[in-house]
This record gives C-alpha cells, structure tokens and sequence, in this order.
C-alpha cells in the first residue's frame, strides 16, 4: 500500500471515530440530564484512552457548548443544557472590539457583557445592533454567544486608505475597531488612486470567506497630509466640515447694522465697564461681563451672551443647518463652527469696540456673594477691552494693569461662589489636556499640558452662576406639577455599583472613598485632593470619571451632580451650541407670557444633542491622539517615564509622562514571561517569576512603532516596575 493510500485510510479512520465520539458525547449527556462530568471522567465513560482523540473530545465538548447543547460549569465541568435554554437569545450592540473577541453590550442595568469571539461575529461591526445567541457561560465567566443576525447597522460609510493592484483596489479602513479590509470594483473607484484617503460606503457586507465590498464617496487628500486627516476625523465621526452653498448664502444676506428701533427694545450696558476673556486664539467671543458699583455699595454684573437668535429664525436654512450640527468641533489645529464664519466670527462674535447685541443674566451682589437681585433679557453692550486669559491671570496676579480693581473684585466673588458650591457637594475631577504647538504644516513641534488659573475659573464660576439662575427661574416660573417645557442639563448620580468598583480599586493604593449617596461627592473631593501629585493620580482620576455617569440634554428638571445644582441648562455659548439657542428662545417666549411648548418636540431635539456633543468630543480626541501619535513618531529611540493607565487580556496601556500620550505594550511583546491577566485586581501576573504590572505602576518604555493612520502606539518596557 502506498504512503498516500494510508494516509488517506487513516484520515478516513480517524473521522469516523471522532463522529462516534460525537454521537456517544451527545448520548451520554442525553442519558444523564442534570449530571456534572468533568472531561476525565467523559473520557474514562467513553474509553478514550489515545492522545490523540482526547484532544478531539475537548474540542468537541467546546463544540457542544457553542451549539448550545452542553454548557461548562464554575468548576469546569460540563452538563446538558436544559431544555429550551440553548435557543435564549438576546439584542445588544457590538462594542470592544479586538482581533480575538468582542463583547455584546445589552445596555440593561446589572446585565454582564456577552463575549463573542471573533470567528462568531459574522459580518457584525463595532457599533452594530445585533442578535445573539446564548451559549452558557465558559469557566463561570461573562456569558457566551454567536451574533446570529445584524438587526441594524452602527454606519455605513467609513474612512480608510486606499490601494490600488492591477485589477481591483482595497481601502484599509482608518477605524481601530475593524480589522478587514473592503474590495472596491473598478467602477467603484470614483478617481481614487494608491494612498488617497477616501470617504467610503459599504456596499455589501462580508458573507463567510468574502471581504465586504464598498465604493468611494469622496476622495479627501493624501494620507499623511493634514488636511486630508483632518477632514478623515471629521467623516470618520460623520460630522460636516463645509457648509452647503445655501446656509452660506444665507448667513451673507443678513443685515450687518443694528436700527434704533432695536435699540429701543433692549437694555443698554453701552456705556457700562464691559470686558471678555477667552483664549488667544479665539474668534468666536460667545460672552462678555459688565462690571458696576452701585450706589448702595453692592455690584452690578452682567452676563452678557451673543445673541445668535436674533439673527437665526427658526426653521430657516442656516437653522436648520446649526440644528443638525448641534455644536462646533474644536480639533487641534482649527475650530469646526456650527455656524458660518460670518456670523460666528464677525456679527455675533463679541468683539472689542464695536456695538453688539446680546442676552443677560444681570445680578446685583454684595461683598460677601450675596445675590440680592436678578434680571434676565436682551441687552446691547459695547466691549471696552479683549483680554486674553493669559492677560487676566497678570493682572490678577500682579494687582496692576487694565481694569485691575474690577477684575481682584471678580476674582474674589468667584472665589466665594467657587467655595459655596463645592460646599454643597460638587465634584472636583481637575483632569490633565494638552496643547500643541504646531509649524505652518500642522506638524506637531511641542506638547504642553494646559494650565487652569484664576482668570480661567473666574469666568467658568460666572457661566454656571449665569446657567444656573436661568433653569431655577424658568422651574420656578409656574407653580405645581404642570412645568413649562425647557431645556436643561442634568447629570444624574454615578451607578452605585460603578462606584463601589472604584472605591474597591481606590482601596488598593490606600485610599478611601465613602459611597454612601450623602457623602460621596465630598469622598471624592478629598480623593482628589490626596491622589494630588501622587502616582497613582492621573489613572485614578481617569477611572474616577469613568465611573460617574454622563451629562445630558433633556426637558425633565432634575439635578446636576457633579456641579451640586438643583436645575441647571447651557445659557451662555450659543455661538457653539445649539442647545443655547433653544434656551435663548425659549426663556423670551416665556418672559413674553407664552405657554408651554410642546415637551415630546423638544425632548427629541435634546437627545439628537446629547449625540452630537458625543460625537464632536470623540472627534476632538480623536485628533488629539493622531497629533501626539505624529508627533511620537517623530521621537528619537529614547526612554520615556510612563504610568500604566489599563490592564486587559491583550496588553498594559502606559501614559508618557512627558506628552500624555498613551500607547499599549503587547502582551505578545513580553517575552520575558507568560503574563497572565487578573481583571479582578486590574494587573498581569508574569507565571513563573510571579512579575506584577499593575494600574498606576511606574514604568520606563521605548516607542516600538507608531501607526498614523490608527492613530495607535505600540510600546516596550525598557525598566519593570517593581513587583510582588
């Protein structure tokens, strides 16, 4: 017989006896519902005894398992599924995505992730509304499940980098989360050549050993170039960054002066003391404060905010526009307006020495904070002086220069408004930015963090005085239940659970955190004031602000935690926000004796807004990280100080110190020892030598390489850490 001949009979032995092992697996657990076997004792009842076939019982019990016919217990070892159990399933999205698994978020409170490896996906994507099927639990960990079915896509068009072969071409999505590549016939193409970064749509999805297909929708420059990669962040998060031909028309119709008439209808601070402050490389100057002393002694102060609504009617095109943006996008290098220039930077933008419309919040205070007064309505000012917060924070400091008297009062007012709200339980979470100094390419030459001071807090503790007073005097405007619809923001109370999770991980560090509803805001507080300086600061204050919950647009009047206010709303940036704008027209229609507007309208307007704030912050990060990835590139092959900000099962993420970049060292990469992941205590355990990495642990790292395009950075460990 010839050697192939035996290898072929052999071949066909071996699969007829691993299908009897089947059949006899199958009987068994159908023999013994309700019994517990461990694989010894399956293989010692089948008389499997040859190396070989024991290896092909373990994949067939995990073959069992992920048909839903066996499911594996705490202890590992396996029993029947009762019946009707294996075709639970559930809906969910698809989210954390790596080349190995992903998890299934069902969104329910309580309810654990599902954990679908990769092969059990399907077609699905991060982001995906999908089905899934139940598969038990594996080793008593998160549940188990096969996507079953995509219900609704996340998106359809995407970014990525295209390549180009002799008869068809690929785009290499940008997206970190997906780890394919889409085919794109040549009539797909629309122009596109080798490494032009396009704006693509998904055409057909992956269907089993088939690459999912796409065309180009756009081409939006060179890979690498800055703007090209720019304008990606941007389509990547399906955010505009031109405006269409008809708001633009719209917005140069618009009559520039202001008429005596409207003068006549507003209060007039003209010739009141009137000041900004905003960054130096602001435009868009959003508010102004007015500073007098009244006769009794006590000030006047105004908050004055441009008032973008009068010059944008409802439901006109640049409205329209403004609403579906909801908000401009602040990226590194340029700011993404939500209205047009002209209007954003010109006839709304409050600018020194020039007459400007605006809506106040007008407040007489005495020395000590005390706010006896208040009035809110449409003002016309004319701004003395454009100072920078650089510029503020030196007179302040040194007690001399513009504007200097008015400017140690401010500064003492906030300091007392400052200390009365933390007084009532806000939180405190003081989070580490960074800026960037760039050349005329946009490439990055300097990382810097940015500083808060004084000048900077003066006008934040305004703003919220001014946010504040307008949502308690809209609640307080009609008695009993039968509230006037508005527009607020809230912030619920952080998951108790979220909490309990941190306070256990605080704990490891030494510190304590009281989770009890009443005194958790102060706990906090003091966390952050103790963690100051320390290690451990910047991961803890990280996952301090994971664990609380997410600020919102709604029309129901409830709390916001983090600021400790009753009732709060967004007043004082409608040059940026389009939920300001809602606010402006609704507080004059309701200083006009109107009635309440209708509440399902505008509840839908505050969750389309809450979407797209999320998605501008994401953006923002988002470029963020692709200039500290450029500017690492660039880095010369030299030892970083780093803090280890995550553990997972895949890799240790490490911050640099220096620019606050974070990049992951595979778990892959080190070869020293098998690192094995412990979630409970966020760390990786090296097996034999018993190493410890764990959250907060310094460390020394090199750059291993950087991707660009991914906006990702891989890292070695140059010095461990110390460990247990």
């Amino acid at each position: 017989m010839s050697k192939k001949k035996f290898k072929e009979k052999k071949e066909t032995k071996n699969k007829k006896e691993k299908s009897g092992l089947y059949g006899s697996l199958l009987s068994l657990f159908s023999e013994a519902s309700g019994k517990t076997y461990s694989a010894e004792q399956i293989a010692k009842k089948l008389q499997v005894k040859k190396k070989a076939f024991i290896e092909d019982l373990y994949n067939l019990l995990e073959a069992l398992r992920k048909e839903g016919k066996i499911e594996q217990t705490t202890n590992g070892s396996y029993k029947a599924v009762q019946s009707g159990k294996s075709s639970k399933s559930i809906v969910g999205i698809v989210d954390h995505v790596n080349p190995r698994f992903a998890y299934i978020s069902t969104g329910e409170e309580g309810s654990k992730d599902v954990y679908v490896q990769s092969r059990d996906l399907g077609s699905a994507l991060h982001g995906d509304t999908v089905s899934v099927a139940l598969l038990g639990k594996k080793n008593g960990a998160s549940p188990e499940g096969k996507v079953t079915e995509v219900l609704k896509r996340g998106r359809q068009r995407f970014v990525g980098r295209m390549e180009i072969s002799k008869s068809f071409g690929f785009i290499v999505p940008d997206f970190k989360k997906i780890y394919s590549d889409f085919f794109v016939y040549p009539e797909n193409l629309n122009g596109a050549k080798t490494n032009d970064k396009v704006l693509f749509e998904v055409t057909k999805w992956a269907e089993g050993d088939k690459a999912a297909e796409g065309k180009v929708i756009e081409i939006l420059g060179k890979t690498g170039e800055n703007n090209a990669e720019i304008h990606s962040i941007m389509a990547e998060f399906d955010l505009p960054f031109r405006f269409p031909e008809n708001v633009l028309k719209e917005s140069e119709k618009i009559q520039e002066g202001i008429t005596n008439e409207e003068v006549k209808k507003r209060k007039d601070f003209r010739e009141v003391l009137t000041f900004t402050i905003d960054p130096e490389d602001a435009k868009d100057f959003d508010d102004a404060i007015s500073f007098k002393t009244l006769p009794n002694g006590n000030f006047e102060i105004g908050v004055h905010i441009a008032d973008v609504t009068h010059y944008v009617r409802p439901g006109n095109d640049l409205d329209n526009d403004a609403f579906d943006r909801a908000t401009s996008v602040y990226l590194v290098d340029r700011t993404v307006p939500m209205l047009p220039e002209r209007l954003s930077n010109a006839l709304c933008s409050l600018r020194p020495h020039e007459d400007k419309l605006t809506f106040a919040a007008v407040f007489e205070m005495d020395a000590k904070g005390k706010i006896h007064q208040e009035w809110f309505g449409r003002t016309i000012i004319h701004s003395d002086h454009r100072f920078t917060y650089e510029q503020a924070q030196e007179v302040i400091e040194s007690g001399t220069g513009t504007f200097a008297e008015e400017l140690k009062i401010l500064n003492g007012l906030h300091e007392i408004l400052r200390k009365e709200r933390f007084k009532k339980g806000a939180v405190n979470f003081e989070t580490t930015e960074v800026k960037f100094k760039l050349d005329a390419q946009g490439k990055p030459l300097m990382v810097v963090p940015k500083v808060r001071k004084e000048a900077h807090k003066l006008i934040e503790e305004f703003m919220l005085l001014a946010n504040r007073s307008v949502a308690t005097y809209i609640f307080k405007m009609k008695k009993g239940e039968e509230k006037n619809t508005f527009v607020y923001r809230t912030h619920d109370y952080p998951n108790p659970e979220k909490v309990a999770d941190f306070a256990i991980f605080a704990k490891q560090f030494g510190h304590t955190l009281q989770i009890e509803e009443a005194t958790v805001s102060r706990s906090l507080n003091k966390l952050m004031d103790d963690i100051e300086g320390k290690p451990e600061q910047n991961v803890l204050q990280s996952l301090a602000v994971r664990a609380m919950a997410k600020a919102k647009y709604t029309t129901e009047a409830k709390q916001h935690f983090g600021l400790a206010f009753e009732h709060y709303t967004h007043f004082t940036s409608p040059i940026r926000r389009y939920p300001d704008m809602m606010v402006h027209r609704l507080l004059q229609h309701y200083l006009d004796g109107g009635k309440s507007v209708n509440k399902k309208e505008f509840e839908e307007k505050c969750i389309h807004s809450s979407e797209r704030e999320k998605r501008a912050a994401d953006a923002e990060r988002a470029s963020i990280k692709y200039k500290q990835v450029e500017f690492m590139s660039m880095a010369e092959n030299k030892p970083f100080d780093g803090i280890i900000t995550g553990v997972q099962e895949f890799g240790i993420f490490v911050e640099i110190v220096e620019t606050k970049c974070e990049g992951m060292v595979r778990m892959s990469d080190m070869k020293d020892d098998f690192y094995e992941f412990d979630e409970k205590n966020y760390r990786a355990i090296g097996r034999r030598r018993k190493k410890i990495y764990r959250l907060g642990d310094k460390v020394v790292v090199r750059i291993k390489k950087t991707d660009v395009d991914r906006r990702l950075i891989d890292l070695t460990f140059d010095i461990h850490p110390t460990f247990d």
